[in-house]
């Protein structure tokens, strides 16, 4: 471990929740287990019309991987690779050389280094301990940045922990380097009736343990004089829809999950899945994506 203070989720709680089944989540994930927001198309154009999650999720990837102008780099490093999607599309359709996904879940893991991605690396590791022989042209982290701070620190702990990942992802890069990131966000609708209270304290003590969502000024703050932020948007109804389909794909496949996991497992991301739709659709949470490049 470095000699920096982790702050964020042990592997242990990142375990709790990825370790499930790959078989599991593969019942209703996208074909190629991206298990974060889709970007879906405009309303009204003729690419909504026959979009599909598919489609929504390679949208979101490539979205990402331009953003941080990843296309044909030579080396690139993904921040929570989880089952290798991501390495993938940049290896495969971006002609990325090389690609190193960092993920803290072993099942992740086994199944990314299974599919032997060409140009590809995998590691069971923390970006904090991680020391590249060589630097990057470009990072991308999608759904990993809420797990970089731990339930319960304070904002100002939570800002440091973050600044320490810009500090080391401002070290890797070259001039002008990019960061493209992608994390859920606190929303700004703060009015919260208890049974909104008690859903969000499920999804934090029972699906995401030791972790906490950060807000959109905190990831502003700890990047500060660090990168410049490029782009912004957010998308809470992207992420709404995305976990309708996942819903809706997960209750067709209800007797498979509860054989390959537990009727209490299947119950629990019933309801953590029902409660993120409400909870997006309300703007008690939003979905950030944000393409940060280097200061100098």
């Amino acid at each position: 471990m470095s000699a920096t203070a982790y702050q964020g989720a042990t592997a242990e709680a990142i375990r709790h929740h990825y370790d499930v089944s790959n078989d599991f989540y593969a019942l209703w994930l996208d074909s190629s287990l991206t298990y974060t927001c889709a970007l879906w198309a405009e309303p009204g154009s003729k690419e909504a019309q026959l979009d599909d999650l598919e489609t929504a999720q390679a949208r979101k990837l490539d979205h990402l991987i331009e953003g941080a102008r990843a296309g044909g780099a030579r080396r690139v490093l993904d921040v929570g690779c989880g089952w290798g999607s991501l390495l993938k599309r940049m290896t495969q359709v971006h002609g990325v050389q090389h690609a190193v996904g960092l993920t803290l879940s072993d099942s992740q893991a086994e199944l990314a280094e299974s599919a032997r991605i060409t140009g590809a690396e995998i590691r069971v590791e923390n970006w904090l301990d991680h020391q590249p022989a060589d630097p990057y042209d470009a990072i991308v982290s999608i759904g990993a940045f809420e797990h970089f701070a731990r339930t319960g620190l304070s904002r100002a702990e939570r800002v440091a922990g973050y600044r320490e990942f810009f500090e080391r992802c401002f070290a890797w890069l070259p001039p002008r380097g990019r960061v493209a990131l992608q994390t859920n966000v606190k929303g700004n609708n703060t009015v919260m009736d208890k049974a909104t209270v008690r859903e969000l304290m499920f999804i934090m003590e029972t699906i995401f343990p030791e972790s906490e969502i950060p807000a959109l000024s905190e990831v502003v703050e700890s990047s500060e004089k660090l990168f410049d932020v490029v782009s912004l948007r957010n998308d809470p109804d992207h992420y709404s829809r995305t976990c309708v389909e996942w819903l809706r794909r997960l209750r067709e496949n209800r007797e498979a999950a509860v054989r390959l996991s537990s009727e209490e497992n299947v119950v629990n991301y019933e309801n953590y899945l029902e409660a993120s739709v409400r909870h997006f659709q309300n703007r008690h949470l939003g979905l950030s994506r944000i393409i940060l490049e280097k200061g100098r």
